[in-house]
């Protein structure tokens, strides 16, 4: 679901508990056992504030038939040339409509170690799927795990 509906509400919180939403795009990795999300981002200094206080990030996904999903996650920042790298090859080399190239962002059109580009890692301690026939049809499940 998440990879069909590609662009993500993400929250994080700063010092003070306060909420903090932007749109991010995630790639997710299954890898039989784990699941782990990796963020393409700039790494702002309020993004970096929020993180080094509480570094978990609540992502969730919307789309108008109703589908939702979420993941509450554990969050680490890969600012190392070969995270970076892999990170970009992911994005590069996803499939569509997830895949894309990220130097179409300006500011990493130097590539995956420019400083402006950086990546977070998400592993998730919380997933919920609901399709959106639960809400309009009340039919389906709403799948719920916890770590």
């Amino acid at each position: 679901m998440a990879h069909s509906i590609v662009w993500a509400s993400v929250a994080t919180v700063d010092a003070d508990g306060k909420p903090r939403s932007r749109i991010l795009h995630p790639i997710w990795e299954w890898d039989g056992t784990d699941l782990l999300g990796w963020v393409a981002t700039a790494p702002t200094p309020l993004k970096r504030a929020h993180l080094a206080v509480h570094p978990d990030v609540s992502v969730s996904y919307w789309t108008t038939n109703q589908d939702t999903c979420a993941a509450d996650c554990l969050v680490e920042w890969y600012t190392d040339d070969e995270t970076r790298t892999a990170v970009w090859q992911k994005f590069e080399t996803g499939p569509a409509p997830v895949g894309y190239d990220p130097a179409i962002i300006p500011q990493w059109r130097d590539g995956p170690t420019s400083a402006a580009f950086a990546v977070l890692r998400l592993t998730p301690y919380r997933l919920r799927v609901m399709p959106g026939t639960v809400l309009t049809e009340g039919r389906g499940e709403v799948l719920r795990w916890h770590a």
